[in-house]
């Protein structure tokens, strides 16, 4: 992941950044039973999805390479007295050291292009059992349709010139192939709109924790500099609350047994 690290503003990233909406878990549920199967949740960061999964009675595993970001997990399962169905690991996505077919369900939220793709198909494959589904997701704002979230990019742009992700459609269907080629067998893509609400204290924690601005993209100080004046624009251009239009997508795949293949 280069420089970036997450766990610099982890409890940012637990109290600013939303989740995946509830109509997400519900899609997951009309796909498979979530209750009483076996989950990974890679790169989890302070555990959103693996707590969400949990929640849905589902025994669940979160990994992350950010020990920060894995002990906010930790405080978010002891607040959400998950202990018994959650539990976090330190260590990397592409070579996690589990057990082999361990996994009836792989997801991986915000994270997918982060990693090494050969690597981490083959991981996933060791860890999902056969006929177990990988769920690659993001959920993401959408500068193109919303002043706030594209005046506050040229911000991010004016502090750290070379941020390479401004204006991301949180798409990404060329991993399809990258999947398919891989030896899974596609079951759906999806792909549909939710509005978030932000105070503007809110919407500040989430842009610092932004790969752009306090995961990596700027200096501690400049950190500060940056909240500052987007805390100015905010007041001066931007009545509370902001509505921030985010768009769900995902791909659902499943993984097939050695040396098979399914047809389309």
């Amino acid at each position: 992941m280069r420089n970036i690290d997450f766990g610099r503003h982890s409890d940012d990233y637990a109290r600013h950044r939303p989740g995946f909406p509830s109509s997400f878990y519900a899609r997951l549920e009309s796909l498979m039973r979530l209750d009483g199967s076996r989950a990974l949740d890679l790169a989890t960061g302070p555990g959103v999805i693996a707590l969400e999964l949990g929640k849905r009675g589902a025994r669940t595993t979160g990994i992350d390479i950010s020990e920060g970001q894995i002990a906010a997990a930790l405080r978010a399962t002891s607040d959400c007295g998950l202990e018994e169905s959650v539990d976090f690991v330190v260590t990397e996505a592409e070579d996690t050291g589990l057990e082999p077919a361990a996994f009836d369900l792989v997801t991986a939220g915000q994270c997918w292009h982060w990693f090494d793709r050969p690597k981490i198909v083959a991981e996933v494959q060791r860890v999902l059992r056969p006929g177990g589904l990988l769920v690659v997701a993001y959920y993401s704002y959408l500068a193109e349709y919303c002043a706030v979230a594209r005046e506050t990019e040229k911000l991010i742009l004016k502090f750290n010139p070379s941020w390479s992700m401004a204006g991301s459609t949180g798409m990404y269907s060329e991993e399809i192939d990258t999947l398919i080629k891989g030896g899974f067998a596609l079951v759906e893509q999806f792909c549909y709109h939710e509005d978030e609400l932000f105070t503007h204290e809110a919407w500040r924690g989430r842009m610092r924790t932004c790969n752009g601005v306090g995961s990596g993209g700027l200096a501690p100080e400049a950190v500060v500099v940056f909240d500052k004046a987007l805390e100015s624009m905010l007041r001066r251009d931007f009545p509370e609350p902001v509505v921030i239009e985010h768009r769900v997508w995902s791909v659902v795949v499943r993984n097939l047994p050695d040396g098979t293949t399914e047809s389309t």
